[in-house]
């Protein structure tokens, strides 16, 4: 039956201007076809923690009737236990992207621009429209990285991932730190998603750096992107911005399973190291066997590699593995248009990428 208040063009009269200004994030598929080889969204192909999924079952309980703690001590607790800061330290959230988006809130929209990378995660001039942030983007160099000398300007404050999505390059921790030490004035907030697979955490920074907010998930390394859970780690000072904005939007973000789950994940360290190094190893092969192909492959520190053929259009090649039951990421975007973000699987995933890419090149 006709509805004429949901006809195409109608409904948009009752947008606010916010809504009617905002280009929304979008997310990576979520493919509803079975049997695919999903290395398109950065997922972990190995399970979570067997303490995790022993921890979820005793959740399961009649104290699901009742609130979970709104501040997830336990949780915070595990992280501070993990990286040896004080819980205070800590900041409990619904996913990464929730601790980003209250940063951005809270700490940092001022009259000076907010700086990042011109390619980098897509998110953060979402969340600059969203919130009303005046925000420049630095360009990355030839070579795809990120110089932290181009922001040693007046800033609003600096948000950068590291390692660098969807490039996957790596900040070494001395020139963060040297940045740090000549950008006392404003908040350095370091994205650091997909840390775990080759670099070293900016974490232990913190106390000597009151301006400095790391913000991590468990979704990739730790291999719980089901239960939406994340974590920022700073000086009290910083932190307690993030818990006024959360108790003003929404007090209780995390349920009792993302809490229970996530606190027995930080606690087992050996399955954590035993994945992440898995990872690690297929990431090298398949850069190794890309690299036989022709592709030209950036260094990755993080669960998936950006690459690019140089016969191939990137788009062309994305829709013939997708024929073939393969899912990568392919990027639109200002000079990584011929580039693939082909997420880290296991070994023989990796070999299904392999043997259908030497098909689609043989093609031709």
């Amino acid at each position: 039956m006709y509805n004429p208040f949901i006809a195409e063009g109608i409904m948009s009269r009752f947008w606010s201007t916010t809504v009617r200004g905002l280009t929304p994030y979008i997310p990576g598929e979520q493919p509803k076809i079975p049997n695919l080889i999903k290395l398109n969204t950065n997922e972990n192909p190995y399970g979570p923690s067997p303490r995790v999924l022993e921890a979820l079952r005793a959740e399961a309980a009649d104290t699901l009737r009742l609130y979970p703690d709104p501040n997830a001590e336990r949780l915070k607790d595990a992280v501070a236990a993990y990286y040896g800061v004080s819980p205070n330290q800590v900041f409990a959230a619904n996913g990464s992207d929730e601790a980003l988006a209250h940063a951005f809130q809270g700490l940092l929209k001022h009259p000076a621009p907010l700086l990042f990378p011109d390619i980098t995660y897509s998110f953060y001039p979402v969340y600059c429209g969203l919130y009303g942030i005046t925000y420049e983007t630095v360009p990355l160099t030839d070579d795809f990285d990120i110089d932290l000398e181009d922001y040693l300007r007046p800033n609003g404050g600096v948000i950068f991932a590291n390692p660098n999505a969807p490039t996957g390059r790596l900040i070494p921790l001395s020139i963060i730190e040297g940045f740090l030490s000549r950008n006392a004035g404003s908040v350095v907030v370091v994205d650091e998603a997909y840390i775990d697979f080759g670099g070293e955490t900016a974490i232990p920074m913190v106390e000597r750096y009151p301006n400095l907010l790391v913000i991590q998930t468990l979704s990739k390394s730790r291999s719980l992107a089901g239960l939406r859970v994340g974590f920022a780690v700073g000086s009290p000072e910083l932190i307690e911005a993030l818990e006024r904005v959360k108790n003003s939007f929404n007090s209780y973000p995390l349920d009792r399973f993302a809490i229970a789950g996530a606190a027995a994940a930080m606690a087992d360290r050996a399955h954590f190291d035993k994945t992440r190094q898995a990872v690690i190893r297929t990431r090298e092969t398949l850069t190794t066997a890309l690299q036989g192909m022709g592709f030209a492959v950036l260094p990755s520190a993080a669960n998936f590699v950006f690459a690019r053929h140089p016969i191939w259009d990137a788009e062309v090649l994305a829709g013939r593995l997708r024929e073939k039951g393969i899912l990568v990421r392919h990027f639109k975007g200002h000079r990584i248009d011929q580039f693939l973000r082909i997420s880290i699987g296991t070994d023989e995933a990796a070999l299904h990428l392999c043997q259908a890419l030497l098909c689609i090149l043989g093609d031709r």
